[in-house]
């Protein structure tokens, strides 16, 4: 089990961000370090001077796990994104995205300007950050708008004859309301703008420095202190942020660490753009332990149990047989492209620098790691076989929930644990079609008697039956899945994980309500909670996409010669409803089959919305 102790003498003296845990392995808080061994160290020193909250909260950590970082505002930025993700019970909790400035070029308007915003959107703009400093964000701005004379005013279309505001007058803008500005000569200084913003700073701080210099010896001293402050704001953005991107892309790094029998497999989901944390995997790699084989086996086997994966696979080195993998993935996913390569530059490239160093401070301590995960799964085993009175060295579960909008749209989602693992290829999703209205029971039996159908008539993709079902609910729950089981003559134990007032599983119970209590179990405890909450998630995601998909279809279909050919060239055109209600005329005769008379039936419809 976890040494505190022992673990506390292995904190690396470097910056970065630290998780403790409860007794169920629950993320209680997370915070941040300039030096991680001196931060939480001080947690297990003294109580004296500390806050009654502090105290309260030190009294439940059982274990705690921490993520190196290059610099505190890493730090700092990775601290929110797992705030956000955890929600940890001693945390001040973070309610929306907006926390940190970017400084957005606005791409999508023919004269282009540079603005701060804490809100990224899918608008055609250029995002840069994000930034911890606001104060270094306002200068860089006044700077580039002082150093380019860039349109400061939101307008984007200008009156014949229209007089310029103040800013032109004094020479901070070139006067684009007048009509007179040459749009290359304009988007040149753009192109140099985003360079800048890029990282290319060198040409922008030799002018400064310069004109510092310059002023200084004609003893402009307050001319030369804005310029040095111009300087200092540009040298603290140009400090990396690594933990988010500019995107919301979805995409995993997977670096191995350890060696021998001590081998294991890093993954550091980036979800949204942002790092979210990471997952340990141990490898059996006697013999077969070179970079290629132990990479290239792990994402064969691991992507191959996912229902998805993201579209990038970031790696440390290249691996040889990456265009052959990614075809078979592409093969098991319905032809979705999936990219394996090595950053180069760029913020995934620093993104990558990141995680690397946090894999070389976690194969000083892998092995213990591995000891920890080794001994969770024997504790889950050894109780399954208490609770079922069979031992067995692997227990195949699977779990089923049912999700609906007030009876519309009702999906059921059965997800499979393979001991402690989720095995995601075995994942699966059914749309409820003989039972209406909000009849969970009903769905819930029609899921099951599907399912296990398949199975006796020999379906490869349902073939292999579980050791025991796990259902999200009660006793009715239970009995429900029973007696599709008896109708079937399949004999499997079920227990439901049924809730308390706060919704957090309490117990399993059995058909005849037989309860074995897990508030004192914090190791099934835990389990059983991560498999609801895998359940609920993947019901929920079917049942919106299913949800949207169904009122998107709604919308388009109402209007007058757009069929379902149509409706579907518009959304692989727009990606959304609202694009399309936002597109002219001229923009919507670009989408294939539509004609100018559809066009104007799109417009005078949703005019008239």
């Amino acid at each position: 089990m976890f040494d505190i102790k022992e673990n506390l003498k292995k904190l690396p003296d470097c910056p970065g961000v630290y998780m403790h845990k409860d007794r169920l392995g629950q993320v209680i808080y997370v915070g941040k370090a300039i030096s991680l061994r001196n931060r939480v160290r001080q947690y297990f020193q003294s109580s004296a001077n500390q806050h009654p909250k502090v105290r309260a909260m030190v009294a439940n950590i059982c274990e705690f796990e921490y993520i190196t970082c290059k610099t505190e505002m890493e730090a700092l930025i990775l601290e929110c994104n797992l705030i956000k993700k955890y929600e940890p019970k001693y945390n001040v909790l973070l309610r929306d995205d907006k926390t940190y400035p970017y400084i957005k070029v606005t791409m999508q308007e023919e004269f282009p300007r540079i603005i701060k915003t804490r809100i990224i959107k899918k608008d055609g703009s250029r995002y840069f950050g994000p930034y911890s400093d606001a104060g270094a964000v306002n200068q860089t701005i006044e700077l580039l708008n002082k150093i380019f004379r860039l349109k400061r005013c939101s307008a984007v279309k200008f009156l014949k004859g229209q007089r310029a505001c103040l800013n032109f007058h004094i020479d901070d803008c070139r006067g684009v309301c007048e009509g007179n500005v040459n749009k290359e000569e304009y988007m040149e200084c753009i192109e140099s703008v985003l360079d800048f913003l890029g990282g290319k700073q060198k040409k922008v701080l030799d002018y400064l420095n310069g004109k510092m210099l310059s002023c200084s010896e004609n003893l402009e001293f307050e001319e030369a202190a804005r310029y040095r402050d111009y300087i200092t704001s540009v040298k603290a953005l140009n400090e990396t942020q690594r933990v988010t991107m500019i995107s919301d892309n979805d995409l995993d790094i997977i670096i191995p660490v350890g060696k021998d029998k001590n081998t294991s497999i890093v993954v550091f989901p980036v979800r949204g753009g942002k790092l979210s944390g990471r997952e340990t995997f141990a490898m059996s790699a006697e013999g077969e332990d070179d970079y290629d084989s132990l990479v290239g086996q792990f994402i064969k086997q691991y992507y191959s149990q996912w229902a998805e994966i993201p579209p990038e696979l970031l790696l440390s080195s290249p691996l040889k047989e990456s265009g052959l993998i990614e075809e078979y993935l592409a093969n098991l996913h319905d032809g979705r492209k999936v990219n394996i390569y090595v950053p180069k530059r760029g913020p995934k490239k620093a993104l990558l620098d990141l995680v690397l160093k946090d894999a070389e401070e976690m194969s000083k301590t892998i092995e213990d790691k591995l000891e920890n995960e080794k001994a969770k799964e024997k504790e889950i085993i050894d109780r399954f076989s208490t609770i079922l009175g069979v031992r067995k060295d692997y227990y195949r579960i699977e779990s089923y929930d049912i999700s609906n909008t007030n009876g519309v749209d009702t999906v059921g989602a059965m997800v499979v644990f393979g001991n402690l693992k989720p095995v995601k290829k075995a994942y699966r999703r059914f749309k409820i079609k003989t039972v209406e209205g909000p009849d969970d029971y009903g769905a819930l039996q029609e899921m099951l008697y599907r399912r296990f159908k398949r199975a006796l008539e020999g379906d490869p993709g349902f073939s292999e039956l579980p050791d025991l079902i796990l259902m999200d609910g009660g006793v009715g729950q239970v009995t429900s899945a029973e007696k599709i089981l008896r109708a079937l003559n399949i004999s499997i134990p079920v227990l439901g994980m049924a809730k308390d007032d706060n919704h957090r599983t309490r117990a399993l119970v059995n058909g005849s309500g037989h309860e074995f209590i897990l508030t004192e179990d914090p190791v099934l405890f835990k389990y059983c909670g991560r498999l609801q909450e895998e359940v609920h998630r993947f019901a929920i995601e079917y049942h919106r996409s299913l949800h949207n998909k169904n009122s998107i279809g709604s919308v388009l279909d109402n209007i007058k010669g757009i069929g379902k050919i149509k409706r579907n060239a518009l959304l692989s055109h727009f990606n959304s409803v609202e694009d399309i209600k936002k597109a002219s005329i001229e923009e919507l005769l670009k989408v294939p089959g539509i004609t100018r008379q559809n066009a104007a039936a799109i417009k005078e419809y949703f005019n008239g919305i």
